[in-house]
C-alpha cells in the first residue's frame, strides 16, 4: 500500500482579504469556543505580520505570540486590541429563540 503523503495546512496562507480574515473569525466566534477565537485572531495576526499587530496593538511581539498561543489566556482587553489593530470589529446579534418540541 502506497504512503500518503500530507504536507502542514497553515489557514494563515489563506486569508488574503479583510473580508477572509472576518469570515474566520466570525466563524470562530459562533462556536463559543475561547480557544479556538484566541487561535483565529493568531492565524489572521500571523496573515497580516505579527510584528505589525503587535505594534498597532500597543503589544510586545512575543507577549502577542503567548497570548494568542493554544497555552494562553489573553485578557479581553487584549482581545479587543488585537481585533482593533487587525481593523476587524466584533459584533452582537441575538441569538435566535429556540422552538419547543
Amino acid at each position: 500500500m502506497a504512503k500518503t503523503i500530507t504536507t502542514p495546512w497553515d489557514p494563515a496562507d489563506h486569508l488574503q482579504t479583510n473580508e477572509d480574515m472576518a469570515a474566520y473569525l466570525e466563524a470562530a466566534l459562533e462556536e463559543g469556543d475561547a480557544t479556538l477565537v484566541a487561535a483565529a485572531l493568531g492565524d489572521i495576526a500571523r496573515a497580516k505580520g505579527m510584528t505589525q499587530v503587535a505594534r498597532d496593538a500597543g503589544l510586545g511581539r512575543e507577549s502577542l505570540y503567548k497570548a494568542l498561543s493554544p497555552a494562553g489566556n489573553p485578557e479581553f482587553a487584549t482581545i479587543l486590541k488585537v481585533v482593533a489593530a487587525l481593523g476587524l470589529q466584533l459584533h452582537a446579534t441575538p441569538v435566535a429563540a429556540k422552538s419547543a418540541a
